[in-house]
C-alpha cells in the first residue's frame, strides 16, 4: 500500500490542484449537507463518507493538465512516442515454445502504411497493452486470444489461446442527472464536490450550457416556454448527478468483425440487478433533498418544482430508450429510462480471469495488460488518477522485477542494452 500512496502523490505532483470553491459550489456542499450527506471533510482525495471538495486537473490560472503531462518525468533519450499510430495485431510465436509468447506488434500509421515492431531477443522484453476497457479486450480477440467459439464464428482464423474470460466482466458506473435552471450565474467547473452517500451512490455536480452540450433544443425550447423562462436564462443552468459506486451489474464485450478501426460490440447490463436499481432511486431521491433545500433554493427558479425538472430530463434525448409516462413519479422507472454512461468502463480484461496479480496474461508469455479493463470496480468519481496510478505502480514494479532478474542471471540470454517494452496505448 506505501507503493500506492506512492503512486498516487507521484501523479497528484503533476496534475492535481486544489480547486477554488465558490458560489454555487458552496451552495451545493450546504445542500448536500442539509440533505445529511455528512460530515463535511474538506479537500481531501479520500473515498470517506460525507461531503467532500476533491482535486481538480484545472490549477489556478485555469489551465487542464493530463496525462501528457507526465511525460515532463520521462528522459527523452529513452522513451520513442508514435502518435497518429493504430495497434491491429500482437505477433505471437507459437512454434518451438511451451506456450504462445508475444514477440511485437504490427501497427498503421497515419498515412495508412501498416509497419511491425518486434522485441529484440532478449528474455526481459514484452509487450504490454494499454488500450483500455473497450479496446484492450478487443486487441485480445483481435489477435487471436479470446473465446475460440466467437472468434472462429467472428473471422479470426487463427486462434492463437483459447481464453474465455477475454471480454468478460464489463462494467460502467450507470448515471442519472437532473438539469436545474438558475436564476443566478453557474459558475463553470468541471466537477469537484462530490457527496459520498452510505448507501453506494456518489452525488456530484457542474455547471452545465443546455443548449451547447445538448443535440436537441425542440424540447428545451417547449420547457423554457413552459416555466415561462427567457432562453439566456435556460442556458445558465446546473447539473446535478448520482452515480453508482461498484455496480454489481456486469456485462460484455464482443466482436463485430475483424476491422480493429470498427468498435466492438458491449453490453454493460445497466441495473440488470435490483441492488444498483436500489442504489440509484436513493440518489436520486438525495439530489431532490438537495434542490428543496434551503443552501440550493437561490439557485433554483421558486416555481421550478422537481417534477418538473424531472420531466425536463424525460424529454431530452440522453439516450435511446424508450419513455414511460409513470417514469415522472416512479424513480425506479426513471432510473431505467434516463440511464447513461459517465464513460468509467471496465473490466474485459481482469485480474484474476484474464491477467494475473502481475497483470500478465494468464497462458502466454511477455504480455501484460495494464489499464481499466483489468478493474474488478471501478472508482465512484472520475477513475482517471486510478488509472495512472496503476501504470506507475507497474512501471516501478517491472523495473524492480529487472533489477533482481539481471542480479541471479550473468549469461547470454540477457543483453543489457535492449530492454526494451511496447506500450499499446488506446486508438
Amino acid at each position: 500500500m506505501e507503493e500506492v500512496e506512492n503512486a498516487y502523490e507521484w501523479i497528484e505532483k503533476k496534475l492535481v490542484s486544489e480547486p477554488q470553491v465558490m458560489g454555487w459550489q458552496s451552495a451545493f456542499i450546504n445542500g448536500l449537507l442539509e440533505a445529511d450527506v455528512a460530515p463535511y471533510n474538506g479537500f481531501t482525495y479520500n473515498h470517506i463518507n460525507g461531503t467532500k471538495v476533491g482535486g481538480t486537473i484545472f490549477d489556478v490560472g485555469g489551465h487542464r493538465h493530463s496525462a501528457a503531462d507526465l511525460l515532463e518525468y520521462a528522459n527523452p533519450d529513452m522513451i520513442v512516442v508514435y502518435v497518429n499510430a493504430t495497434v491491429h495485431k500482437i505477433l505471437f510465436t507459437t512454434e518451438g515454445v511451451q506456450r504462445p509468447k508475444a514477440h511485437g506488434v504490427i501497427y498503421k500509421d497515419g498515412d495508412g502504411v501498416y509497419h511491425k515492431a518486434e522485441l529484440a531477443e532478449n528474455v526481459m522484453n514484452e509487450v504490454i497493452l494499454s488500450a483500455g476497457a473497450l479496446g484492450s479486450p478487443q486487441l485480445l480477440m483481435l489477435s487471436g486470444v479470446g473465446p475460440r467459439a466467437h472468434l472462429e464464428c467472428h473471422g479470426v482464423n487463427h486462434v492463437v489461446l483459447d481464453h474465455p474470460m477475454v471480454g468478460k466482466g464489463m462494467g460502467d458506473n450507470p448515471m442519472n442527472s437532473v438539469i436545474i435552471p438558475s436564476p443566478l450565474p453557474v459558475e463553470l467547473v468541471p466537477p469537484s464536490i462530490v457527496g459520498i452517500t452510505e448507501f453506494g451512490s456518489f452525488i456530484e455536480g457542474s455547471s452545465l450550457d443546455v443548449l451547447r452540450q445538448t443535440p436537441s433544443t425542440k424540447s428545451i425550447a417547449h420547457f423554457v416556454q413552459f416555466m415561462n423562462l427567457r432562453l439566456s436564462g435556460m442556458s445558465n443552468s446546473a447539473l446535478i448527478l448520482q452515480k453508482v459506486d461498484g455496480p454489481v451489474s456486469r456485462g460484455y464485450l464482443e466482436l463485430q468483425n475483424t476491422n480493429p478501426d470498427d468498435n466492438p460490440s458491449v453490453t454493460f447490463n445497466y441495473y440488470q440487478e435490483p441492488e444498483d436499481l436500489k442504489k440509484c432511486v436513493k440518489g436520486l431521491d438525495t439530489i431532490i433533498k438537495v434542490l428543496n433545500s434551503k443552501a440550493y433554493s437561490k439557485y433554483k427558479y421558486p416555481d421550478s418544482t422537481p417534477l418538473e425538472l424531472l420531466s425536463l430530463m424525460l424529454s431530452l434525448p440522453i439516450n435511446l430508450r424508450p419513455r414511460y409516462e409513470t417514469a415522472v413519479s416512479n424513480m425506479t422507472q426513471f432510473c431505467i429510462d434516463t440511464v447513461r454512461t459517465i464513460y468509467h468502463y471496465h473490466g474485459g480484461c481482469q485480474v484474476g480471469r484474464v491477467v494475473d496479480k502481475n497483470y500478465k496474461v494468464f497462458g502466454i508469455d511477455s504480455l501484460r495488460v495494464i489499464d481499466g479493463s483489468t478493474f474488478l470496480k471501478s472508482p465512484g468519481t472520475n477513475p482517471q488518477s486510478t488509472v495512472m496510478m496503476l501504470g506507475r505502480y507497474m512501471g516501478q514494479k517491472i523495473i524492480q522485477e529487472r533489477v533482481s532478474f539481471v542480479g541471479n542471471h550473468d549469461d547470454d540470454s540477457i543483453n543489457r542494452n535492449e530492454a526494451n517494452i511496447y506500450l499499446l496505448s488506446s486508438k
